[in-house]
């Protein structure tokens, strides 16, 4: 049960931060360039990074709970 929380915690902030990210460069690039791209290779980049990152510190701020 904990193995299939955290694979679910971590791909709810993927897709949180993967669609963020995607609105933010959309809207920067709509703003400050002639173009509306989003720039899915920072976009998907951020996603994975942040998503492992925060995966990990939840795990381990679960395990010292338990302590």
């Amino acid at each position: 049960m904990k193995a299939r929380k955290t694979i679910v915690n971590f791909i709810l902030i993927f897709a949180i931060t993967l669609i963020v990210s995607a609105g933010v460069t959309f809207i920067w690039s709509l703003s400050f360039h002639p173009t509306t791209k989003v720039n899915w290779e920072t976009s998907f980049q951020l996603a994975i990074i942040l998503s492992i990152i925060i995966t990990i510190l939840d795990a381990k701020n679960q395990k010292l709970k338990k302590e």
